[in-house]
């Protein structure tokens, strides 16, 4: 494996935010995610988040922002300003309205919540999204025993992030890993992740020069790639969000042939 064009920073700002997830994990009532593991609507693609039943503690929630607010401030000691902002401007409402969007991917609202407030346009989603993991992680441990397989083109099944990351495990089974609520799944070693198109003339191995655990998965059909790390070679397997950042120059690699973390749907007439 390469060396990550990551800061060695920023691997250890990440790496304490995984942490502090850990941390604000332990001090949720397991009961406060009830999932509903609805045969059809799973089989349908339907994320099991959003069918379960979350009881969010606002003011945790707050709390958490509150924390992510001062480790960020530790290593970029410029944005404090901002992170005061966002506390200011973060009642309960507010706070609601921050979950319903990152659960939604709702870049939008953020970009626009972060030129309104006068923030850097990178702080508000990643925040909220940041707070939100620990629910998608405690729903995702609860249901993981129940999923063996995703949908074509649906993302994670629990959670909905678009895929973009497996791992070659055991006797070399691809197994599909979210780094955003840490679910994994099988998918067929040859087929893509994307589209399911596992015609091995189209769907073919983008090799990188001087990696010896990585490849980069790509599909003819939809544009779609997915990266594949074997990670039988590591002493230490890291976590799906650590091996995503630590694997990023992989993204821009397939990016800069022309192919996408989420494969394009098919017009059929």
């Amino acid at each position: 494996m390469k060396k990550s064009v990551v800061s060695k920073e920023y691997q250890k700002l990440q790496k304490d935010i995984i942490e502090l997830q850990e941390q604000w994990k332990t001090s949720l009532d397991p009961d406060c995610v009830r999932p509903n593991l609805d045969k059809a609507a799973m089989e349908a693609g339907v994320p099991v988040t959003a069918l379960a039943a979350i009881d969010f503690d606002i003011s945790l929630f707050l709390q958490w922002i509150e924390d992510i607010g001062g480790l960020l401030s530790k290593y970029q000691p410029e944005i404090e300003t901002s992170m005061q902002s966002i506390k200011n401007l973060l009642d309960e409402e507010t706070a609601k309205r921050w979950i319903d969007e990152a659960f939604a991917f709702n870049y939008i609202y953020f970009a626009s919540f972060a030129e309104e407030n006068d923030l850097d346009g990178w702080i508000p989603q990643f925040v909220a999204e940041t707070v939100l993991r620990p629910y998608l992680q405690l729903t995702a441990a609860k249901v993981q025993d129940e999923i063996h397989h995703g949908v074509h083109g649906a993302g994670c099944p629990v959670c909905g992030e678009p895929v973009r990351l497996a791992q070659l495990e055991g006797e070399g089974k691809k197994v599909l890993h979210c780094p955003r609520c840490s679910a994994h799944w099988n998918d067929r070693r040859v087929a893509c992740s994307h589209c399911g198109n596992n015609d091995h003339e189209t769907v073919k191995i983008l090799a990188i020069e001087g990696e010896s655990a990585a490849q980069i998965q790509i599909c003819e059909e939809c544009q779609g790639y997915t990266k594949v790390i074997d990670t039988r070679q590591y002493i230490v397997k890291p976590t799906p969000a650590m091996l995503d950042l630590n694997t990023i120059h992989l993204d821009f690699v397939a990016q800069e042939h022309g192919y996408k973390s989420a494969g394009e749907t098919k017009q059929t007439n």
